[in-house]
């Protein structure tokens, strides 16, 4: 008797648990989103109080100067001494994303005092390219000026009634205009980007696939949305050179390459724009963006990471999008699913939300620089800025596509 009751206190144990495990990593019993089969639980309410609590966390993690705190165990309540020019210049790109989506004072404020930093720390070359040198750094990374570039393209796209005076917005327009030339200038024959630049603003080093994104990004959007018509050679030959090296080349050597897991969500969110675009013979690109998602959720297995994937969703939101103007059900239906199960997953790891799991609840705070910050792990307790950056991102994207309803 006790022989039996010991294996069933077992068998509940190593149920529950298994149930409890699955659960942090996106498994739904009786469920298979990655084959469309699945109930939407997540919300529009939910998706709103994450963005919310998400802008706050950027901002109270401002410093004077403009830039951010990069990294904060919130446990501990220690802040880190790691730093990142990029992930700095992709934080003003969200808050000026978040501006884009919902304008405020607050938010303006903000932006131009990261913008402001930013501007105290380019130089400009005689023939007008503005780059960045990071204070402390001898040497700049294609990325910076890539984001600092989105950062302007989303802020000057605002509705005027929101937006700053004729003065102050030709000085932006000016900075805007010097930063693009500083990336034309830097694009290779190839159409790819060196990772590096001098002191001088001379670019050097290979080409990376989370720069050459950025760099197409920032391209695209300001040839679709700021009137850069001519930009539009450039942005053609820099998606083709980067679905051939990043994407075709990297996995026909590695079918789960690390290369095209960073070039996905930069490369996804420009293939989609020039799919929207309007412009002639731009087909092709909303085919990339739906077949790396696929490959997103089907070969990287993003439902199943350990880490934070907040960056896959700025690709599979888009791709799910453009499953709905092509009409393709099945398509539509997967990725809802995953997108749905992988931000209820994600949503559980900021601190303050109601969703929190309960390595999160097990520690109540109402500490202003824990409070809408997302973990990179669901066991531990640091938050950085590019994390809760991209979620934020993701989520504005979810609740414009898919829970707009």
């Amino acid at each position: 008797m006790r022989n039996w009751l010991f294996l069933a206190v077992f068998v509940v144990i190593i149920a529950a648990s298994t149930v409890f495990f699955l659960s942090l990593y996106s498994y739904r019993f009786f469920e298979w989103p990655t084959r469309g089969y699945c109930s939407i639980r997540l919300t529009r309410a939910e998706l709103d109080q994450s963005l919310e609590l998400g802008t706050k966390f950027l901002i109270n993690h401002q410093k004077a100067d403009g830039r951010f705190t990069y990294e904060y165990d919130w446990i501990n309540e220690i802040f880190t001494q790691s730093d990142s020019p990029v992930r700095q210049a992709g934080a003003m790109w969200g808050l000026a994303l978040i501006y884009q989506d919902q304008p405020s004072l607050e938010i303006k404020a903000a932006l131009e005092k990261a913008m402001g930093f930013f501007s105290r720390h380019s130089q400009v070359t005689a023939d007008g390219q503005r780059y960045i040198i990071y204070p402390g750094n001898t040497f700049g990374r294609l990325g910076t000026v890539a984001l600092c570039t989105l950062a302007y393209i989303e802020y000057l796209r605002v509705p005027s009634s929101f937006n700053i005076g004729m003065e102050s917005r030709q000085r932006y327009l000016q900075h805007l205009g010097e930063y693009l030339q500083f990336l034309i200038n830097a694009q290779t024959q190839e159409g790819l980007w060196p990772r590096y630049y001098d002191a001088g603003g001379l670019p050097f080093g290979e080409s990376s696939p989370y720069y050459d994104g950025e760099s197409l990004l920032a391209l695209v959007k300001a040839a679709k949305y700021m009137g850069y018509q001519k930009l539009q050679p450039f942005v053609v030959k820099a998606a083709d050179a980067g679905y051939n090296h990043h994407v075709q080349k990297a996995l026909r050597i590695d079918p789960d390459s690390r290369i095209t897991k960073g070039y996905y969500q930069w490369g996804s969110m420009a293939f989609f724009e020039l799919a929207t675009a309007g412009w002639p013979n731009m087909e092709k690109y909303g085919d990339y963006v739906i077949s790396l998602a696929d490959w997103m959720i089907d070969i990287h297995k993003t439902l199943w990471r350990k880490r934070n994937t907040a960056y896959a969703y700025e690709g599979i939101i888009h791709a799910y999008q453009l499953s709905v103007l092509g009409g393709h059900d099945q398509y539509m239906k997967k990725f809802a699913c995953v997108i749905d199960a992988g931000l209820m997953k994600l949503t559980s790891w900021q601190v303050g939300s109601p969703m929190a799991n309960w390595f999160i609840r097990r520690h109540p705070t109402q500490n202003p620089y824990a409070i809408g910050g997302i973990q990179n792990h669901v066991f531990e307790p640091l938050l950085r800025i590019d994390v809760t950056q991209h979620q934020m991102h993701a989520v504005i994207l979810a609740r414009r596509y898919v829970y707009n309803q």
